[in-house]
């Protein structure tokens, strides 16, 4: 090609990348949204991101820019609060306006909409509803489940005393447990620790976690335009969720052949029930589609969070067994060795309390909430947020708001504790969110921590040959969850 050539696609390449520069700069100054880092064409605020760690990052540019800024995550505006006061005044005092969805590119190409976490509008409340009123048929906030978390408890704690007091890495065993409960109201059974299908669905999930939070998975939250195209590990994340949607249609299945629809067993009968119901309504959202997708949320959101919760808990006490100890002489002092730990145990038990809240605060371990979006223009603090904008709660900044935190960067359960020793309510501890779309399974949540954590702490002592420092503590501030470091514990018989 001749020089001349040459030197006129390049000179038109640079001015059509001025111009089209000059456009993206004029329509992002008209917006009235609040004040941010410059975006960039395309990529937004991607190179903000540093060492991929985006919670981090908005942590960061709320110091700089205030509690309310905007973030691009690649061409989309993505509105971010940060601190106690403007979470509450956004997702509670004007919860309707950011009841929406947001984007989640990692995963949106598996649920598109459908099932319980990322469904919005009329879709969401029909399965919101219809969640919240069969959980609570099979026990959620009952007795009847904290029979049935006592009893995964027992197990639990025999499946501990055959290691023999070696050392191991307990990550896949609490994750077991843990799952086991929210099966046994899922699937109306629990499963053996030993079940290979069991086994490979957890791996899913913490696979999924790791991946999600990944500098590919973040990048891929971005610019989902081009990294839906470039292979890497975050294309495994589809796979491993269908995958998943797969061992949740054959339990289906499973059930479809043995329904009565007059003796309901399980999650899974009732919404099969339901879809029978309203076969003939135009406006149902009681589909196969929406029972798969919404099932592998209730796993996901009910069974992984609450075990990497544990997990980040026992690496603590590992780290401070000063507190371990404290929490030894009340379990002794409440319960006693030979009487099983029960939910009214808690509130006799201060201390205890005050620990299993600093492990979730501390733990963070969903920093950036899941994603919302605006449900109408809407005004906030004197901008103008258009319908359809992305939300971000930044529950980070919320657990770790030196206003209501005084030592919000160490491990401390004195959070909760007055100067009594007494438990005393923090408003910003909201691991689960806050407003109309908070964690529905937060009650579970409460009470499997508290009787997983007495019961183990009851029959064991844990303890560790590796020295664990404030780094190995601290959690990572990554993207979307946050995981402790692998590590090794033995639980020696008391």
């Amino acid at each position: 090609m001749e020089p001349l050539g040459c030197g006129t696609i390049l000179l038109t390449a640079v001015l059509s990348l001025t111009v089209f520069y000059f456009m993206w700069n004029h329509l992002y100054k008209r917006h009235k949204l609040p004040p941010g880092p410059t975006p960039l064409p395309l990529i937004g605020n991607l190179l903000q991101v540093r060492n991929g760690e985006m919670a981090k990052t908005l942590m960061e540019l709320g110091k700089q820019y205030g509690p309310v800024y905007t973030f691009y995550f690649g061409p989309n505006p993505v509105v971010v609060f940060c601190g106690y006061e403007a979470v509450k005044e956004a997702l509670v005092d004007n919860g309707d306006d950011f009841i929406g969805r947001g984007r989640q590119p990692t995963v949106d190409r598996v649920f598109q909409g459908y099932g319980l976490m990322a469904s919005e509008g009329n879709r969401w409340k029909q399965l919101r509803r219809f969640s919240l009123s069969t959980l609570r048929h099979f026990g959620l906030g009952k007795r009847s489940i904290n029979e049935r978390i006592k009893e995964e408890c027992s197990y639990l704690v025999e499946e501990l005393r055959s290691y023999n007091e070696l050392e191991f890495d307990p990550a896949t065993i609490i994750s077991k447990a843990v799952s086991n409960v929210i099966s046994s109201v899922v699937f109306g059974s629990r499963f053996h620790y030993d079940d290979a299908k069991f086994h490979r669905m957890l791996d899913i999930f913490y696979e999924t976690f790791e991946l999600m939070s990944s500098t590919w998975g973040q990048i891929q939250d971005m610019i989902p335009m081009i990294m839906n195209h470039i292979p890497g590990p975050h294309q495994k994340i589809t796979t491993l969720l269908e995958e998943l949607n797969d061992f949740v249609a054959e339990r289906v299945q499973m059930n479809l052949k043995t329904l009565d629809v007059n003796d309901p067993r399980d999650y899974i009968d009732c919404f099969l029930i339901k879809m029978q119901e309203e076969k003939d309504n135009p406006d149902s959202e009681f589909n196969m589609r929406n029972l798969i997708l919404t099932l592998n949320n209730l796993f996901f959101a009910g069974g992984e969070t609450v075990a990497t919760t544990l997990k980040h808990g026992f690496l603590l006490l590992l780290k401070y067994p000063d507190i371990q100890a404290k929490i030894h002489e009340e379990i002794d002092h409440v319960i006693g060795r030979d009487c099983h730990p029960n939910i009214e145990d808690r509130s006799k038990m201060p201390y205890t309390d005050a620990v299993i809240h600093e492990i979730q605060r501390f733990s963070n371990v969903i920093p950036m909430n899941a994603p919302h979006s605006t449900t109408r223009d809407t005004e906030f603090r004197g901008y103008t947020i258009p319908k359809g904008t992305g939300v971000c709660a930044l529950l980070s900044s919320v657990l770790e708001d030196p206003k209501y935190f005084a030592t919000a960067h160490k491990f401390n359960p004195n959070h909760f504790l007055d100067s009594e020793g007494k438990f005393q309510r923090n408003d910003a501890f909201i691991p689960f969110s806050i407003g109309k779309r908070m964690c529905l399974g937060e009650g579970l949540a409460r009470t499997e921590l508290f009787l997983f954590l007495t019961s183990i702490l009851q029959n064991f002592v844990l303890t560790s040959q590796t020295q664990f420092s404030d780094s190995d503590i601290y959690p990572r501030m990554t993207g979307f969850a946050n995981v402790p470091i692998p590590y090794q514990v033995a639980f020696v018989s008391r």
